[in-house]
């Protein structure tokens, strides 16, 4: 179990200032769950996965994963951000199997391991390839086949397909789905799309504008459904996904009405 308890986070600007970004925000992600933080610009949602991936120390609060304090970055958790982060300089097979290659791991052994995981996300051919003859979708896979090389407990990505234009974004959505389903990695996925969200997540948590909080939690099965019949048309036009979408919509546009008011 990853567990977030109560967890606060306060920074100072160059100014002087104190920004509460996050605030008593707890959270617990089982194994083989697809968690998803859902909230407009600004709430804390990065915030919140620095925190995990134990880039951004917490000013109050614990983070836990398997009993395990977190305190700094770590092999047991795999990092996708919004822009990719790839090598130019480096082939995407060796991209790839940089994590490996820092952990100690034989040449053939990661070269392997790299292998199947571009097969995994569908780039089985541009092993080979720089990244700069790739496409942003296709930067993105490698991204989360390098993510994956050091086989972590939790995956953690940060609005990964935020840049892609709609159809490629839909169809990454679809692979993450697949690549879940087949490797059991439990994922903690941030966004600001409330589709996006309501498809991937067995769990979403709704945050309000900063200090970012918890406002609301929903426990789906649409990723299930459409993990088990590939049909996201069939999902996404369901009464029950439409109903849901409204609801969460309310939820938002409320709490940023509460903040303004306050303001």
């Amino acid at each position: 179990m990853l567990k977030v308890d109560h967890a606060s986070v306060y920074f100072q600007t160059r100014d002087g200032r104190t920004v509460h970004a996050l605030d008593r925000v707890s959270l617990a992600i089982p194994e083989n769950s697809f968690v998803v933080a859902l909230g407009a610009s600004g709430c804390g949602k990065s915030t919140l996965l620095n925190a995990i991936a134990g880039f951004l120390p917490l000013s109050d609060g614990a983070i836990t994963l398997d009993g395990r304090p977190v305190t700094s970055p770590g092999a047991d958790r795999g990092v996708v951000f919004q822009k990719d982060t790839l090598l130019p300089w480096k082939t995407v097979i060796d991209n790839v199997a940089l994590g490996l290659k820092f952990a100690g791991v034989p040449k053939v052994a990661r070269r392997e391991r790299a292998e199947r995981l571009l097969h995994l996300v569908g780039l089985k051919d541009f092993a080979a390839a720089f990244p700069y003859e790739l496409s942003g979708g296709m930067r993105q896979r490698v991204g989360i086949a390098r993510a994956l090389a050091t086989e972590p407990d939790v995956l953690l990505m940060d609005e990964p397909f935020g840049a892609l234009d709609s159809l490629t974004r839909e169809q990454m959505q679809e692979l993450l789905v697949s690549i879940w389903k087949e490797t059991h990695t439990r994922i903690f996925f941030i966004t600001h799309s409330i589709e996006e969200a309501l498809f991937l997540g067995t769990q979403v948590v709704v945050m309000s504008p900063r200090p970012g909080r918890i406002v609301a939690r929903f426990d789906l099965d649409f990723v299930r459904r459409f993990a088990e019949t590939g049909d996201a048309r069939a999902v996404k036009t369901s009464p029950e996904f439409a109903s849901l979408r409204e609801e969460i919509r309310d939820i938002l546009h409320g709490s940023e009405e509460l903040r303004s008011a306050a303001e």
